[in-house]
């Protein structure tokens, strides 16, 4: 059996599943990668077969999507030559983590496509959504990369076809402790911004991520790192607490690892505005805005500020046969596939 892996780049939650993912997959199947995107940092700790420009978000470092930026980092012409020279047909079918190139592939050759993302949750009118709905980005979540079945993943359950959170094997196997600093990893700020943002509030120090910082620097309380997988790893296992836009797999880790949690979701952009409505009906804390009252919210929530819980985790083996199984089809049995595979 071959399967193509189709992984969006932007952000870092997409690979941190295909490494959890992957590997088990691999145990069934021979599995070619295609990552697409041209503005992430993160590797998937093994070969990619694939990269493809395909489509990315960008941002205006003071918190929120780039409308235009995003507009004019847009080649269709080159996507439709992605999806063109793509033999997707050699392969029984499709895992897709929102990566678009490989399902729109898929799509144009009838070819099974299993979508693995949180934003494949969305297909349910049950997952909790933004206090103003938008039609236009529900429609971009749902065609963006199409599916023929999914199997989604957020904080709870809300469908019988959405799994709970994937926590990498890194997260799980941290000691969390708590210390004296705060990690915070707002992605769409400028670092310098933050340092001055951050540094206002003296009780605590900070320990800054940044994608636009290019080697580490010490400012007052405050630490500014490039993003790096064993620093961040570091930082999270022995902070007071987290401070993060909504991206669902910082916020999912920091709910495993019992950190209290404050959340800053990057403004127009849907998802992350979905899913700090969900975080609120279990009890989290969520900032809009970074303005003048951001100090005293900052200095609040250190005082009071307190952690939330994963109910559950998905279990590795059996979310992959799930997938597996939404392959090649509910009536096989996936542990005698993997046999017949062996044979």
């Amino acid at each position: 059996m071959r399967i193509l892996y189709g992984i969006q780049g932007t952000g870092h939650g997409h690979i941190s599943r295909a490494r959890v993912v992957l590997p088990k997959l691999r145990e069934y199947a021979e599995v070619d990668v295609l990552i697409s995107g041209y503005n992430f940092k993160m590797s998937i700790d093994g070969p990619v077969d694939f990269t493809a420009r395909g489509l990315s978000l960008a941002y205006d470092h003071r918190g929120s999507v780039d409308l235009l930026g995003t507009a004019l980092g847009l080649d269709p012409v080159r996507f439709i030559q992605d999806i063109q020279k793509l033999k997707v047909e050699d392969y029984d079918f499709v895992v897709n983590d929102f990566e678009p190139v490989t399902a729109w592939a898929a799509k144009k050759e009838g070819v099974p496509c299993v979508a693995i993302s949180h934003q494949a949750s969305f297909l349910s009118e049950k997952v909790p959504r933004a206090d103003k709905r938008s039609p236009v980005a529900e429609q971009v979540m749902k065609h963006f990369a199409p599916c023929t079945v999914a199997v989604g993943s957020h904080y709870l359950r809300y469908d019988d076809f959405i799994e709970p959170p994937i926590i990498r094997r890194q997260i799980r196997d941290l000691n969390p402790l708590q210390g004296e600093h705060v990690t915070v990893y707002l992605p769409a700020f400028d670092h310098e911004t933050l340092t001055s943002i951050f540094g206002a509030v003296k009780q605590v120090h900070w320990e800054i991520f940044s994608p636009t910082c290019e080697s580490p620097y010490q400012k007052y309380n405050v630490r500014v790192n490039p993003v790096g997988k064993e620093s961040f790893l570091k930082s999270i296992e022995h902070c007071l607490g987290i401070v993060s836009a909504t991206g669902f797999e910082t916020s999912s880790e920091a709910m495993y690892l019992g950190k209290k949690f404050l959340t800053v979701p990057i403004r127009k952009q849907y998802e992350q505005l979905c899913n700090a409505a969900a975080l609120k009906q279990l009890g989290g804390e969520v900032v809009y805005r970074i303005d003048q009252t951001f100090s005293e919210k900052l200095n609040n929530w250190i005082e009071n500020g307190k952690a939330l819980h994963l109910p559950e985790i998905s279990d590795e083996e059996d979310l992959v046969k799930k997938i597996i199984r939404a392959g090649i089809g509910e009536h096989k049995n996936v542990d005698e596939f993997k046999l017949e595979q062996a044979l």
